[in-house]
């Protein structure tokens, strides 16, 4: 009996073990009365596994708007655990492009390539993670950033894969005044091939000129690049513009008019081409002395003094070779109007140089050989004139400084 009654009481604790785990599993199978469940009672017994925002913790917050690049940076961390992945795509102008990035050596968090945050763009990230006791995460989340009211950009010169002279100095004027100009300096930079060292001056507050110690090489390769986009150059005002010119340096041509010998020698390559009679300004009206750059080369223009802060001294619509030497209105241009021994003889003009030229423009007079033989960022370099040396600022003035002072110009220190 005795035997009996031992199993009986084995398979009644097995059974009141198989009733205890069936109530269990009822009770966490049904709902109750405070809509509690099978993962609230496993959590009871084997700990509630954390939400994924706990696990990964992304910046800006899901779902943020307006997120001003200077006031948050994009960031994914974890506690303890691993990042296992983490993808950001950014949306701007209708373009989705991947943000690159890496996630940290010991796996707890993530940084993008670049720290600054585009403006007007949408971000989406996607993270996954494995928690210290090795559970796995994912997250997704969204934000936007600010869209600013204003923007700046920077007109280039020269032009986009053009050819120009050894003199071209790269210049770009701002459609806002720069109030940070480092900030800005930084954004631009200019490359050459052969390399040499270029530097940045600044003239005023929305203009930036880059230049080498002497003139380009023949042949040199120049890229610009504009990392603007995003940068604010002043309260509230943002850049525009993320792009890339790039132009060559072809033959070398300087040419050396002498006022007082009323001459001027065009040497290409360093080699004497030829010397031409020329006129330039009146004893009233002398031209300016200095190096001077060709900024712009039109076949046929129309001179009015007025224009130039004279009174009606001249108004003539048809001035032919044209070559333009500083913003002010000095050019060196074809003169068909004064009397053909006046070039080489007198100087007449009002600040201009003058080539012997004929109405409409001739191919086989002094001016238009010349304009024909020239290239915009051509040096001319005027002597021996009564007049003042022209400002660094007029036109592409910028070889009339030394190279301490050029340097000087700069925003970063």
């Amino acid at each position: 009996m005795r035997h009996v009654h031992g199993r009986a009481r084995r398979a009644g604790a097995a059974l009141a073990a198989v009733l205890t785990w069936a109530g269990l599993l009822a009770g966490a199978a049904g709902c109750t009365s405070d809509g509690g469940g099978i993962g609230d009672g496993i959590g009871e017994v084997f700990g509630k596994p954390p939400a994924a925002e706990d696990v990964i913790r992304i910046t800006p917050d899901d779902g943020s708007k307006a997120v001003r690049p200077k006031d948050e940076q994009l960031s994914v961390r974890v506690s303890d655990g691993r990042l296992e992945s983490v993808k950001v795509v950014k949306s701007q102008d209708a373009r989705q492009t991947p943000v690159s990035g890496r996630i940290s050596d010991d796996g707890l968090s993530w940084r993008p390539a670049d720290d600054r945050l585009a403006l007007a763009a949408k971000y989406t990230v996607d993270a996954v993670a494995l928690d210290g006791q090795g559970r796995r995460s994912a997250r997704h989340t969204t934000f936007t950033t600010y869209v600013p009211d204003e923007r700046f950009i920077g007109y280039v010169a020269p032009e986009n894969r053009s050819v120009v002279g050894t003199g071209m100095i790269v210049s770009l004027e701002f459609s806002r005044e720069i109030t940070d100009r480092a900030a800005v300096e930084r954004a631009v930079s200019v490359t050459a091939k052969p390399a040499t060292e270029i530097r940045p001056h600044w003239f005023g507050k929305d203009r930036l000129d880059f230049r080498p110690r002497e003139y380009w090489k023949p042949g040199t390769e120049v890229t610009v690049h504009l990392g603007l986009r995003d940068v604010e150059g002043a309260p509230g005002v943002y850049g525009l513009q993320h792009k890339k010119i790039s132009f060559t340096v072809g033959r070398s041509q300087v040419s050396r008019v002498d006022a007082a010998e009323r001459t001027m020698q065009v040497r290409r390559d360093g080699t004497l081409l030829t010397t031409v009679p020329i006129t330039a300004g009146a004893p009233a009206t002398p031209t300016y002395n200095g190096k001077m750059v060709i900024t712009e080369m039109l076949d046929v223009t129309r001179m009015n003094s007025r224009t130039v802060g004279f009174g009606g001294e001249y108004d003539i619509p048809d001035v032919p070779h044209a070559i333009r030497l500083t913003s002010s209105g000095t050019f060196l241009h074809g003169n068909y109007w004064a009397p053909q021994d006046t070039f080489g003889r007198a100087n007449v003009s009002h600040g201009c140089v003058g080539l012997r030229d004929v109405k409409g423009g001739g191919s086989d007079t002094p001016a238009g050989w010349f304009f024909d033989r020239s290239l915009i960022g051509d040096v001319v370099e005027v002597v021996h004139s009564k007049d003042r040396k022209v400002a660094p600022d007029n036109g592409l003035g910028g070889w009339n400084m030394n190279w301490k002072e050029w340097r000087a110009g700069s925003a970063v220190k």
